[in-house]
């Protein structure tokens, strides 16, 4: 474990133009990033121990920041696809 928190340009540097852009021109693309953002920092903090939780807790943030990541991803492929 790293405790180095993961930006979604980090975890996806092929989209990070395209996430930028959809951050300012798709409301409901920067709801979901900025809800990846808070998941990633609670996480961080968890694992940091600067805000401790127990293992449940953080295994439950951990899956639905994922989740996230899956839908954002899947935004990005079709956003992609579309501009061709």
């Amino acid at each position: 474990m790293t405790h180095v928190p993961h930006e979604l340009h980090e975890e996806l540097p092929e989209f990070a133009e395209r996430i930028h852009a959809l951050k300012l021109s798709d409301a409901h693309f920067a709801r979901l990033a900025e809800r990846h953002h808070e998941l990633n920092r609670a996480i961080h903090r968890a694992e940091a121990l600067v805000e401790p939780m127990d293992d449940m807790a953080l295994e439950t943030l951990k899956k639905e920041r994922l989740a996230l990541l899956d839908e954002i991803r899947a935004i990005l492929k079709r956003d992609a696809a579309d501009a061709v």
